[in-house]
């Protein structure tokens, strides 16, 4: 009898474990650092790029070029970093497994989406548009509206806005756990947890270790800052000087080398037609000289991005920069008291001095350490690979 039993509990047993060796085995996380970063003793993955040689202040100006980069996050192990990617990617996360992080911030789009405003669960049309990620890693405060103070608490909010991704924490907790697939890459990626469930702090801090690998410091302005002035030609580097100027003043608000002091600027930007005022920052910091106010966005892949502003609201790159040079306050709605920021006013930049602006503006794009889209995900929905250009249909 008991010959029998023992070949009977190794099967039995064989059975129970299987799933979880054919998670491991089909979705193996990296144990490499992403491009960009180094492997340290510790298993973690830090930073380095060629900023990190420079001193703020040295060589300052107005948007000076050799200049460092502000304090940044990093120090996440490689397999927390690639996990991150699968999950960032994967539909399951929304609450009917239509919608992924990567639905509203897509690779090929600049890390948006080419919408005004975004499309989320069931067609509902977001209030703002999807700001890139590329180069989150520096930043304070995320969300138009500076509402949020990490890239933890920012995923919650897509997560669970019932007209983003339409989730709940009870239902994701639930979705994670019942998938053999991820408990094994949790696991994987979080071996000193001491519980044998998927966490949701776990979730947010390997959307985060996704999100701070996203670097692109590598554009034909960089080569040119770092001292290959044959990176820009002539009409670039006549823009650069527009932008730098105390004339246009571009680079006091969109300071290199991020492009973006991480301020709350008031600029009057006009809203779509039919739409009311989106009166921004007022909101998260209950103050009314910040009415209509929002966070500087980084300018780096602002090519990629289109359309611009918080709202759509510009098609293009050359409508964006004339929207500085029309007047002071000329798109505020009638009745409005608005605090303009100090920077804008009237430079009256000529047309050719707005075409070098969009010249320069193009030499900021890099996606050298784009991430590779996973051609599966451990749900088994379809990664989204494709976003419809605006207009067309989905």
């Amino acid at each position: 009898m008991r010959s029998l039993l023992r070949p009977l509990l190794t099967c039995v047993l064989a059975l129970v474990l299987m799933p979880l060796a054919q998670a491991a085995t089909q979705f193996l996380l990296n144990e490499n650092c992403p491009p960009s970063f180094e492997l340290m003793d510790d298993g973690s993955c830090e930073l380095r790029n060629l900023y990190q040689f420079y001193d703020s202040l040295q060589d300052m100006g107005v948007g000076g070029t050799q200049t460092s980069l502000p304090a940044h996050r990093d120090g996440f192990t490689p397999k927390q970093i690639d996990l991150g990617r699968f999950l960032f990617f994967d539909p399951a996360l929304s609450g009917d497994g239509s919608t992924s992080c990567a639905s509203c911030h897509h690779p090929d789009k600049g890390f948006s989406d080419g919408r005004a405003r975004s499309i989320g669960i069931n067609g509902h049309e977001a209030e703002r548009s999807a700001p890139t990620l590329w180069n989150v890693a520096f930043l304070k405060r995320l969300f138009w509206d500076a509402r949020s103070g990490s890239l933890e608490e920012q995923a919650q909010g897509p997560l669970f806005h019932p007209h983003e991704m339409g989730n709940s924490e009870a239902q994701l907790r639930q979705t994670l756990n019942d998938n053999s697939t991820y408990r094994a890459l949790f696991k994987q990626a979080f071996p000193d947890s001491n519980s044998s469930d998927v966490e949701l702090p776990q979730l947010y801090s390997a959307l985060t270790a996704f999100q701070t690998s996203l670097i692109s410091l590598n554009s034909r302005y960089d080569r040119y800052a770092h001292g290959y002035h044959a990176a820009l030609n002539q009409q670039e580097i006549e823009g650069m000087n527009v932008f730098r100027s105390f004339v246009a003043r571009c680079a006091e608000c969109h300071t290199p080398p991020l492009f973006t002091n991480q301020q709350i600027a008031v600029i009057g930007t006009p809203e779509p037609e039919g739409r009311a005022l989106d009166i921004g920052a007022e909101v998260t910091f209950d103050v009314a000289k910040l009415k209509g106010g929002f966070k500087v966005p980084s300018l780096r892949n602002i090519a990629k991005t289109a359309p611009y502003m918080h709202s759509g609201r510009f098609e293009t790159l050359r409508e964006t920069v004339e929207f500085y040079t029309k007047g002071r306050g000329h798109a505020v709605p009638e009745g409005v008291d608005m605090h303009l920021h100090w920077h804008i006013w009237e430079p009256n930049l000529t047309d050719y001095e707005l075409d070098r602006l969009v010249d320069f503006l193009g030499t900021l794009t890099d996606e050298t350490f784009k991430p590779q889209i996973p051609q599966r995900v451990p749900s088994g929905l379809t990664p989204i690979d494709h976003l419809p250009q605006q207009g067309e249909s989905s």
